[in-house]
Parts: structure tokens; C-alpha cells; sequence
């Protein structure tokens, strides 16, 4: 009662100004695909950071949000089913909870599944943190004939419950009410915890009286008793190391003697689950079918699924760039008469190489590549339409069969997607993925996807050289990407990554309506890494690319970048490429588009120049090299990052030589049939 009375007074006084230190720590646990990420955006907004855990390589999210001058801190724990530390992520969110003791706990849950939902729930029960229990989606659970009543669960639970549909911006402000009620002690919380049957509550008491005197600082004794009982691993060799050996043989002696005492305490809570469900919630009548039930018949049919992904992701692409290249050539047409007017403005007063360092350098080099923002605007804001709808996991789901000839299954579908977007999110996106050697294969093939980045160059580079064909050439630039994509990928798993293939278990979530301002968010952050990018990185390399082109004597040909490119004429000769062409390949390192960069500094008007110094077949050879090409500097770190050294040269050394090699083939094959 005192402590309740305390957390009153001291809420009362957090009503002035909040102080810097009284800010509160949320936690906001969950399921995926229960719309956590939706909440999490609606609540922080722009004010978030996104990082990865201490010593760990999954993603860590945060953000922060003031509700009646209150501060308050929330971070959004890693998606999992349960806190048994079968996975990093579990082990993290459970850590998090019981370690850093957050003010309360945000448990959202799918009120249309809520019974494969609630089985985290019951798990984070146990744990020292209060919960709130964030009934997300009743309006998918409504559609599918499915009715839970809230108060009904609430009184069943002993915790509060928030009916929400996070996507139409229902229920936050009883969520931030409960939250402020609940920090200012005004709400009871008695939760309902499940137990375990009654055949090892003996044993559980035995347990707890053997280990009490040496559980570590901040984890409860009970849970850590629960934990031994129900064989967690990482709990059992914490004990070990913590107990004397004699201490310890007797806890393993007992732990040995009831193996079968995992299953009690999982039956235990499903019979807690049923009876929340017997309370709460009325199920539609047998036989009845949903929507998503209704659409699944069609979109996970493995002939009429599979046609409809292939149209689904050539309407990706045509839509990106039916929209965005138009845009892109309007842009192009404002920069180059924005230079063309600072040339002017900047001549009389300025020196010539500086006229030029801001005309050619700056805005014909870095300038030029926010012309394919709109190009990734479409692009993100596509993906996240289909992400956000629940169909990226049908995509993962049909693909499995094709990712198993390489020993990965459909789950590495989605990181090889983002890859269309950006290399470095979809090898970020390979932490979805169970197993390290599958982590590895995935990020090896991740480069081989074209990124927008890749194809805004061949936006640009294919109309100049092959005209109206130019559409036939990209679509063929991708298609040889995907073979080789498939061919290295069989070849790493028979000969160099051999294991088992894995087995592919993902949940498919219930369709329901997009909400823009996730959408919004996933487009804008991605966007912003685009431009700091290219504010920063490319300018710099734009820049100095320039200077080399310029100094010493002001004529390229005669400049340091010549000396660079002559040094390089044995490959570049063997490619059918004059030595600018090899310098643009090798700009394209520090980022995609300082092939189009480079190329518009060394050469000044593109569209007209270029047709008359390469050959068909050259310029073709070029593009095939630059579709495989070691990828920009950001994703060979993030590969380095992720997966280590070892595997980071391994892809940029087999990049090489593919881009080199088949980009060579190509010219040479085309040169003699060219000559025909």
C-alpha cells in the first residue's frame, strides 16, 4: 500500500516539467506479425533510433514519446513466440525484462489468433514486470467472425486490457491512459498467472528451497526454479557454474527424475490458455470461412499462388518504373539547367576550377543521383504496402520450394527481396534466418539481387546505348543476375556450405488493411539513409573522383585519373572498354551510382557522347559487369558485420571475378558475332 501511495505522490510530482532522469522504460513484446512494429511507430513517431543490442547482432529499436509531460522510453523488443532462449531473440527479451526491470510491459497480442498468442503471454506473466495486454487487430478478428470481449478477458487475466486497431489509430488513447495509470499506481495489478498441474508442484517447491540461496542478483527464484523444471538450457548452466558441485548433483539428481515435467507445465498453461478463451472470446460457427481463409485458397496455390507472385513483383517493378523514370528525367533536366545558371552566376567571380569542382563535381557527380529518388520512393513504398498487408509472407511460403535446391528455405525469400530495394537491409534482413550456414548462403546471394541503386544506372546507361531495346536488355540483366544467383547458390551448398536442408516453419498472418503511416515511416527512414548517403559518401567520393579528373594539368586526359585508368588497360582492353569506363566500375564501390557520377565528369554529355566511344557489344559487357560488381562499401561492411571476414572476401573476390570474367565473355562473344 505504501509503495502504491509512493508511485502516486511521485507521478503527482512528475507532473511539472519532467526532469531528464524520470523518464519511464516500456517494453513492447510481442509475437511477429501481431502489428508491434505499427504501435511502435505510432507511439515514438520520427523520434526513434535503431541500432543493434550490445555484443549482439539483432536489430534493437527505440524511441521516445511524452504523454502529460510525462516521459517515456520505448523499446521494442525482438518478435518471439516464447521465452524459453530456444533463439537469440528470446533470450534478449527475457533478459531485457528481468535485468533491466522496465516500468511495464506492452504485450501485444492478435486478437484474431489470440490463443497462439497468448502462450507468450502466459511467459511474460512470470516475469517481475507488470504487463499490459494490447488486444491488437479486433477488426481483422471481426472480419474473420471472430468476438472478444475485452472486459471479459481483463477481469479473467487480472491485468488491463486495451482493445486496439493499431492500423486505423484506435485504442492509444486508452492505452496512454492505462499507461499513466498503471506508473502512477491508480490501477490494481493482480495478474492471474497460470501454474503448473498439481504432480510437480512438490518438486517445483523442492526445487525452489535447493537453489534459493544461490540464484544470481535480479532474477526471481521461483522463475528460475520453473526455468530448471522446464529443461532451459541456459538457466541450468547459469545454476551450474552459480552452485557448489555437491549442491548442484542434487538439483540435477531431481531435475533427471521428472524429464517429463516439461510437459505439465506446457499442458498446464494451454489448459490456462482455454480457459481465457472459453471465457472471452465466441468463435464463428463450423464450416464458416474468412477472408483470409477465402484469398489463401488462390495465393498460396502453388501453380495459381506462383502466378500471381510473378505478376505481383512485375507490377513492383513496373509500377517503380512506369512512375519513377519519367520523374527522374524531369529532375535530370532541372539539375542540368541549374548548373548551366550557377555556371553563369559563379564565372565572373570565381576561378575556373572551382566553377567547375561546383558544376561538375557537386552537382554533375552527387547532384545527379538524387535523381533516382523518386525511382526508390515508388519502390519502398511498394514493399511496404506488401509487407504491411500480410502478403510477403505468402511470397516466402511459395518460394520455399525453389530456396530448397539450395539448402535454404522460403524465409531467405524475403532478405533476397529487400535486396531489390537495397543490399544492405536485405543482408540485415538475413537475422530472420534460424541457422548460421543458411545466414551465410543468403548473404553470399544477397549481392546478386539487383538493388535500385544498380538499376537506376542501367535506367540511365540502357536507353543510351540500345534504345528502344533498352527494356530487353534490363529485364535480361536481371534474369542473368537471378540464374547466377541460383547457380552459386546450388554450387555453395553441394561443395563449400554442405548441411541438412532446413526445415521451413513460419506463420502465416491474417490479411488485413495497410496502414500509410507505417508505410510512410518504412519509406522515409529508408529514404533518409538514402540522401545522408549521398549527402555524405558519394559527394565525398564525386568530389574526389573530380579532382583527379581536373589536377594536374585540368585536362582528363593528361590527369592523375588517366594514369589510374592506363595502369588498368590490360583488363580494360580485354572487356572491349576504354580506362574511364574501368574507373566508373571501380567508383561504383564507394556507391552504384558514381558509374553515372564518374562517366558524367569524364565525359560531360552522356546521352550523346557515349553511344559514339563503346560498341553494342561493349556496352554491353559494361552493363553485365555492373550488374555484378562488388557491391557499394555500406554492403560489404554490413556482409563483414554480419557473417565476418572470411565470407566478406569471399564475395568481393567471387564478385570480381564474375563481373570481370562473364563481362569480358560477353564482349568478346558479341564482338565477333557483331562482326558478322
Amino acid at each position: 500500500m505504501m509503495h502504491l501511495l509512493s508511485n502516486k505522490i511521485e507521478h503527482e510530482m512528475s507532473q511539472a516539467e519532467p526532469a531528464q532522469d524520470d523518464v519511464r522504460v516500456l517494453a513492447l513484446a510481442g509475437q511477429p506479425n501481431v502489428g508491434k512494429s505499427t504501435v511502435f511507430n505510432r507511439l515514438t513517431g520520427l523520434s526513434q533510433h535503431v541500432g543493434n543490442w550490445p555484443g549482439k547482432t539483432v536489430e534493437q529499436k527505440s524511441g521516445t514519446f511524452v504523454h502529460n509531460e510525462q516521459s517515456y522510453t520505448l523499446l521494442d523488443l525482438p518478435g518471439t513466440y516464447s521465452l524459453t532462449a530456444n533463439s537469440e531473440e528470446e533470450r534478449i527479451a527475457r533478459d531485457f525484462i528481468i535485468r533491466e526491470k522496465p516500468t511495464l510491459v506492452l504485450a501485444v497480442v492478435d486478437a484474431a489468433i489470440l490463443e497462439r498468442s497468448l502462450y507468450l503471454l502466459a511467459e511474460l506473466l512470470l516475469l517481475p514486470a507488470p504487463v499490459i495486454l494490447l488486444l491488437n487487430m479486433i477488426d481483422v478478428a471481426e472480419q474473420e467472425g471472430i468476438q472478444v470481449e475485452p472486459d471479459v478477458l481483463s477481469a479473467a487475466l487480472g491485468i488491463p486490457v486495451i482493445p486496439m486497431c493499431a492500423t486505423r489509430n484506435r485504442g492509444y488513447e486508452i492505452l496512454l491512459e492505462t499507461i499513466e495509470q498503471m506508473v502512477g499506481g491508480e490501477i490494481a495489478y493482480n495478474p492471474r498467472r497460470p501454474t503448473i498441474r498439481i504432480e510437480h508442484q512438490e518438486i517445483l517447491a523442492e526445487l525452489i528451497t535447493l537453489v534459493a540461496d544461490w540464484v544470481p542478483e535480479f532474477y526471481p527464484i521461483d522463475w528460475v526454479a520453473l526455468k530448471l523444471l522446464e529443461g532451459d538450457e541456459e538457466i541450468a548452466s547459469l545454476m551450474q557454474s552459480a552452485m557448489p558441485p555437491d549442491r548442484w548433483a542434487l538439483v540435477h539428481a531431481l531435475l533427471y527424475q521428472h524429464e517429463d515435467a516439461i510437459l505439465d507445465i506446457a499442458g498446464a498453461r494451454y489448459e490456462w490458455i482455454a480457459r481465457m478463451m472459453r471465457a472471452a472470446v465466441l468463435r464463428p460457427r463450423v464450416g464458416q470461412m474468412g477472408l483470409t481463409a477465402r484469398l489463401d485458397r488462390v495465393l498460396t496455390h502453388p501453380i495459381a499462388g506462383t502466378a500471381v507472385l510473378l505478376g505481383v513483383l512485375a507490377g513492383v517493378f513496373w509500377l517503380t518504373y512506369a512512375l519513377g523514370s519519367p520523374l527522374q528525367v524531369w529532375l535530370d533536366n532541372l539539375l542540368g539547367g541549374l548548373a548551366v545558371l550557377i555556371r553563369a552566376m559563379l564565372s565572373n567571380n570565381m576561378p575556373v576550377w572551382m566553377v567547375d569542382l561546383v558544376t561538375d563535381g557537386v552537382l554533375g557527380g552527387a547532384g545527379m543521383v538524387f535523381t533516382f529518388l523518386p525511382i526508390l520512393i515508388i519502390f519502398f513504398a511498394v514493399l511496404g504496402f506488401l509487407e504491411d498487408t500480410g502478403y510477403m509472407a505468402r511470397a516466402a511460403y511459395l518460394t520455399d520450394r525453389f530456396m530448397h535446391m539450395m539448402g535454404l528455405h522460403g524465409k531467405s525469400f524475403i532478405p533476397l527481396l529487400l535486396g531489390f530495394g537495397c543490399n544492405v537491409p536485405a543482408i540485415l534482413g538475413t537475422r530472420i534466418i534460424d541457422t548460421r550456414r543458411a545466414r551465410v548462403l543468403t548473404t553470399l546471394l544477397a549481392p546478386f539481387v539487383p538493388c535500385t541503386a544498380r538499376m537506376a544506372v542501367i535506367a540511365v546507361l540502357a536507353p543510351i546505348f540500345f534504345g528502344r531495346f533498352a527494356g530487353l536488355v534490363a529485364w535480361g540483366l536481371v534474369a542473368m543476375n537471378l540464374i547466377l544467383l541460383s547457380l552459386v547458390g546450388l554450387l555453395f551448398h553441394r561443395f563449400v556450405l554442405r548441411g541438412e536442408h532446413a526445415v521451413f516453419i513460419m506463420e502465416l498472418p491474417l490479411y488485413h488493411l495497410p496502414n500509410p503511416r507505417t508505410i510512410g515511416l518504412y519509406v522515409l527512414q529508408n529514404i533518409v539513409a538514402f540522401l545522408q548517403k549521398a549527402g555524405t559518401v558519394i559527394l565525398l567520393a564525386s568530389v574526389l573522383i573530380w579532382g583527379l579528373s581536373y589536377f594536374p594539368t585540368g585536362d582528363v586526359m593528361t590527369s592523375y585519373l588517366a594514369t589510374i585508368g592506363q595502369w588498368m588497360e590490360p583488363v580494360s582492353n580485354w572487356m572491349g572498354l576504354p580506362w574511364p569506363f574501368m574507373i566508373a566500375l571501380l567508383a561504383s564501390f564507394v556507391a552504384k551510382e558514381n558509374t553515372i557520377a564518374t562517366l558524367a565528369i569524364l565525359y560531360g554529355d552522356i546521352n550523346t557522347v557515349l553511344p559514339q566511344v563503346l560498341t553494342p557489344p561493349a556496352a554491353l559487357g559494361l552493363l553485365v559487369a555492373q550488374m555484378l560488381f562488388i557491391p557499394c562499401v555500406a554492403t560489404v561492411a554490413t556482409i563483414k558485420q554480419e557473417v565476418g571476414w572470411k565470407w566478406m572476401f569471399v564475395s568481393v573476390l567471387m564478385l570480381l571475378l564474375l563481373s570481370l570474367g562473364v563481362g569480358g565473355l560477353v564482349y568478346q562473344l558479341g564482338h565477333v558475332l557483331y562482326a558478322l
